[in-house]
């Protein structure tokens, strides 16, 4: 897993927040909140195997001053995704890492079975990723082997690759408490997080509402030498003009 040399995650936005909006959109609404990076998703704005457009959005981003920070892919590492396509996207757009996802089952459900072939088809994407020194990173999600940091300790545990890390973000409807120390046990894994304020369950909350979780999570990702970026998801009514009032927000929660 990559380290990285700033002292602190760089503020970034996932480009699935804004779904509707194009390319040159999101890159300028980057810029205008003070951004620093762009996770792409590769289910709108860089699709799998479109090698030209990922090669021009990756252009296009770092010509506006901004960095890749992944490929956002919904690979779910089984035998119904296309990850050669996957892959080949992510190394034209000058990603340096791909998000995946841990199969299509919660670990309450998943049998030996599954989390055997969770982890075979890992561990290949895994290698293939390598040679194009590519790091992969798992999303942090329910309704899959990552759905608690238990059940994604013992997947990270199992795999031989050395290039596999994992995200992180607050699980929906759990206490502070319990989301901080979930983080905590994934601490020397952890490379990204995905920053958002919703609250008691799936209600989007300006993210200064979540100020107590958010302001403990980002100092405790500070410390973590493999934390490369704190990356924006999900505003109150996907509303491009909260962007800048969240952006300020988070920018000043990591100064």
């Amino acid at each position: 897993m990559r380290t990285r040399s700033t002292p602190s995650p760089r503020p970034g936005l996932c480009s699935v927040t804004f779904r509707d909006l194009t390319v040159d959109e999101i890159i300028d609404l980057t810029v205008s909140a003070g951004l620093e990076s762009i996770e792409w998703g590769g289910d709108i704005h860089v699709p799998p195997g479109d090698i030209d457009l990922a090669r021009s959005v990756g252009e296009r981003t770092r010509a506006a001053g901004l960095d890749v920070a992944s490929l956002g892919s919904y690979y779910r590492c089984d035998e119904s995704g296309d990850f050669p396509s996957v892959l080949s996207s992510a190394a034209a757009l000058g990603a340096p890492r791909i998000r995946v996802w841990a199969g299509e089952k919660g670990s309450a459900d998943a049998t030996g079975h599954d989390r055997e072939q969770v982890t075979s088809h890992l561990d290949s994407a895994a290698s293939h990723a390598s040679e194009y020194g590519i790091d992969l990173a798992l999303e942090f999600h329910g309704g899959t082997l990552t759905d608690t940091a238990d059940s994604a300790l013992e997947l990270l545990s199992t795999i031989t690759a050395t290039n596999v890390s994992c995200y992180w973000q607050p699980p929906v409807g759990v206490d502070e408490g319990t989301a901080l120390a979930e983080l905590a046990q994934l601490a020397p894994w952890v490379s990204s997080l995905h920053v958002f304020s919703w609250w008691p369950e799936h209600e989007r909350l300006p993210l200064a509402d979540r100020e107590t979780l958010w302001t403990r999570a980002l100092s405790f990702a500070g410390t973590l030498p493999g934390v490369t970026d704190a990356l924006l998801e999900f505003l109150p009514d996907d509303d491009p003009a909260q962007l800048g009032r969240d952006a300020e927000v988070l920018r000043s929660w990591l100064r």
